[in-house]
């Protein structure tokens, strides 16, 4: 009886597409199935698992033959979305304050729209006799939509919405012109032009990342392969006669093993097997593993602390600097960098490791919430899902904690705790002020972001779909077998790239930002606690210096 095969590697093996014709008298096979079902599935299972790995290396190899063939124009996809980056940034220093009330009014005018859209279609249902009641609990969503109560539940939110908003406006205009303010004076040119280094730091922190991924994957490996290795004697072709008295229970030394031992079974061989699991160290490995991932987490958690510190302790140098730019300290950033491995290292170190404790028990829950997922009942579901809201809450607000922490550690050099209390207070006092700052960075960020990765990623599927070729460029996006690869390498490098790049932004405002909240609260622009805030938040504040120059001082 012959079975269909397909060559693979050289090799023959069953061909799962031609098993459905396998005859009849197949089944009469001795070892095998009464049913050809039976059969069928028993040599997909042995045999679909390989030939689905041998697909998967192919789809492999053709994948990385595609980067060999466009990785310069990938590297150029990443350059352009650097170049992007940096031109928002140094247009933000013009363009700030305009954004600003262009995203205000536009969210305005989004919700008059939305108004006038509701009634209109309220007038247009208006005569129809359906009713929410009439219709009842259905899937089709669009027969809601063909209610006219479901419009005027729509124009009574929107109206409440809008006019909140309207309200919001006019009693927090002159925080949001201090928002604005304190935008202008912390993009493009100022500070950023004085340091622009920092831009560079994200390489920093990606590359001592990579060394804690390295770390971690390496010592994991260790902990896996740990432990004396187990060899068993194996008949590789157990139907030769002779071999049947080999069951792969006896042990085996692999330097010291010879076949001639076995006469009898010529295919007898010395087979790695496992790592012993006997000995007390392998049984506790799983805790040391644990371990291993714990540090890890803790270790990128410092990374980014460190990071954030770095940054801090450079914006603030500026903004405490009174004559700027004579005042602001030789290599801001490697001061920064040196101040915080010098003197905040536990600091740091103590704000990362709260952190990594409430990630911790995300990933138990996560992990208990996995293994009971099958006997839960809806009361189990619903007390498991809150749980997990509220610690991704608590690791939200633990992060925010921690970042203004850094920021108050990097101004005065107090440890985390006092720190951490003393920034807490801080945005208390000016919480309005905080949730304008955050809301509207949030907002410019993500407008930015979107530039970015929508103009490249479309620029970077018109070049490798074909739909754009350069004159005198030898690269053919015909020539590539899975085009959509090159686009999403090109679309996530962007992505990091301009997270990157507003990462540095968005820590340069809330710095700039903490650090006017404590220059209005502790100094009232007297000569000896003159104001160190620009003269445009003076003048929004109608705050003013004395003395306004170190010249005037001496006159």
């Amino acid at each position: 009886m012959l079975i269909p095969t397909t060559p693979v590697l050289g090799r023959c093996f069953p061909d799962i597409a031609a098993l459905g014709n396998i005859p009849k008298d197949f089944e009469n096979v001795p070892g095998l199935s009464d049913s050809v079902n039976d059969t069928v599935a028993l040599i997909k299972n042995g045999t679909g698992g390989i030939i689905n790995s041998f697909n998967a290396k192919d789809i492999a190899t053709r994948i990385f033959a595609d980067f060999a063939s466009s990785w310069p124009w990938i590297i150029l996809g990443l350059v352009i979305a650097m170049l992007v980056s940096l031109l928002f940034l140094l247009l933000l220093r013009f363009t700030a304050p305009v954004m600003v009330w262009v995203l205000i009014f536009g969210v305005l005018a989004a919700g008059a729209y939305g108004i006038w859209h509701c009634a209109w279609e309220y007038q247009n249902y208006k005569q129809n006799s359906a009713t929410i009641t009439t219709i009842g609990f259905t899937t089709n969503f669009q027969s809601y939509l063909e209610v006219q109560e479901t419009w005027l539940a729509f124009l009574i939110i929107l109206c409440i919405v809008e006019g909140i908003l309207l309200l919001t406006l006019i009693f927090l205009r002159t925080r949001i012109l201090i928002v604005k303010q304190n935008k202008k004076s912390s993009t493009g040119l100022t500070p950023i032009s004085y340091m622009m280094s920092a831009l560079l730091y994200p390489v920093v922190t990606f590359v001592l990342l990579l060394v804690c991924v390295a770390y971690w994957g390496a010592t994991a490996l260790y902990l896996a392969t740990s432990g004396s290795p187990t060899y068993k004697v194996v008949a590789l072709n157990s139907t030769m006669s002779g071999c049947s008295g080999i069951d792969g229970t006896e042990n085996c030394d692999p330097l010291n093993f010879t076949s001639s031992d076995y006469p009898d079974c010529t295919s007898a061989s010395c087979i790695f097997i496992n790592y012993n699991s006997t000995d007390p160290f392998r049984k506790n490995l799983q805790y040391l593993q644990i371990y291993n991932a714990v540090a890890f987490l803790w270790c990128v958690n410092f990374v980014i602390a460190l990071g954030q510190c770095t940054l801090a302790g450079a914006f603030a140098s500026y903004y405490w600097a009174f004559e700027k730019p004579s005042d602001i300290p030789m290599f801001p950033l490697f001061g920064g960098f040196i101040r915080s491995l010098r003197y905040h290292l536990g600091s740091l170190a103590f704000g990362a490791l709260i952190l990594t404790l409430v990630q911790i028990m995300r990933i138990i829950l996560e992990y208990i919430d996995q293994k009971t997922k099958g006997s839960q009942n809806s009361c189990a579901r619903f007390i498991m899902c809150c749980l997990k809201c509220c610690l991704w809450c608590l690791e939200k607000f633990i992060k925010f904690i921690n970042r203004n922490a850094y920021i108050m550690i990097a101004i005065y050099g107090k440890n985390f705790c006092v720190s951490a209390k003393n920034a807490f207070q801080l945005l208390m006092r000016n919480v309005i002020r905080v949730v304008v700052l955050d809301k509207v960075t949030d907002l410019l960020l993500f407008f930015g972001k979107l530039m970015v990765v929508g103009g490249v990623g479309v620029l970077s599927f018109f070049f490798f779909s074909g739909r754009i070729k350069l004159p005198g460029s030898g690269f053919r996006s015909e020539n590539l077998n899975y085009y959509w690869m090159p686009i999403i390498t090109v679309v996530l490098g962007s992505y990091l790239i301009a997270h990157g790049f507003f990462s540095v932004y968005n820590m340069c405002v809330d710095t700039l930002f903490l650090c006017f909240l404590e220059d209005l609260e502790r100094n009232d622009g007297s000569a000896e606690r003159p104001y160190f805030m620009s003269k445009g938040l003076m003048k929004i504040l109608n705050k003013s210096n004395k003395i306004q120059k170190k010249q005037k001082a001496q006159d």
